[in-house]
């Protein structure tokens, strides 16, 4: 990473790194059976873990999620996922989450994860997140009691993520890394219709990844987005939304500083 502010950490980089795969909208069902298998059992060669950023599934239903569980279980790697708009679809949630947690996927929804990697720990902290727009161009809780819900769901998704990053913070790990389905930062969306973007992610976000801190903010969701971004606080964004990656996952080195908490600042770089 470029230098990346956190409010809580103080860090040293010794050359460590943390190989992190990941890709979101697979939007897989009973006709894709095996399709990103082969590319699946590459990762212990090249990963230490694999985040999946929402959209595992075309209609959020249980045949589907069957599906993407035979994909990614026992890979060798961990396999760390939110949910998408999508998996929600049919309101199957809670059952599509069994199916993969059965699988030995870590299902994350406002809250985090500890993986130990060699040379540290990685803490990932995880939530669908919501729509709702970015700063100057975004909904506001006004009106009608329909719009008022709306912008607290984004609220409540923001608000999940800060709490889950900061737990994560509070452990001490050498990386931190926010899963999120929307877009935290509108970067990340260029590509899409600008009409598109209040629902498509939501500033709210990315205040909760630059107050808690980060390393790396990973999001799906923009088929039409583009890879790279950046929060206001300096925090990297990377949609990796298969159709804008245009492969099975993509691949980001990040670094693993040594880190005590409550002792400043740090700044990272890949």
């Amino acid at each position: 990473m470029t230098s990346a502010a956190s409010p809580a950490f103080s860090g040293k980089w010794d050359g460590s790194v943390v190989r992190v795969a990941a890709v979101g909208d697979i939007h897989l069902s009973p006709d894709c059976r095996g399709l990103l298998r082969p590319s699946f059992e590459t990762l212990p060669l090249c990963a230490d873990l694999l985040l999946l950023a929402g959209d595992l599934t075309r209609h959020g239903t249980v045949p589907e999620a069957q599906v993407v569980a035979e994909e990614v279980r026992d890979l060798g790697v961990p396999v760390v996922a939110v949910l998408g708009n999508h998996d929600y679809h049919s309101g199957q949630e809670a059952d599509v989450t069994g199916v993969l947690t059965e699988a030995g996927v870590t299902v994350l929804e406002g809250d985090h994860v500890i993986l130990p990697v060699a040379g540290g720990t990685v803490g990932v902290a995880g939530a669908k997140g919501f729509c709702g727009g970015f700063a100057g161009r975004s909904a506001g809780e006004f009106g009608e009691r329909e719009m008022k819900e709306f912008v607290r769901a984004a609220h409540r998704a923001a608000e999940g993520l800060h709490r889950a990053l900061t737990e994560v913070s509070a452990d001490g790990c050498a990386a931190r890394i926010a899963l999120t389905h929307f877009a935290p930062v509108p970067d990340t969306l260029a590509g899409e219709p600008v009409e598109l973007y209040p629902f498509l992610g939501s500033y709210l976000l990315a205040e909760a990844i630059d107050e808690a801190g980060a390393d790396l903010a990973v999001h799906g969701h923009a088929h039409l987005g583009t890879e790279h971004g950046m929060t206001a606080g300096g925090v990297r964004v990377r949609n990796v939304a298969q159709p804008v990656i245009g492969r099975a996952f993509a691949l980001y080195h990040l670094p693993l500083a040594a880190r005590t908490p409550d002792a400043g600042q740090t700044s990272d770089r890949t």
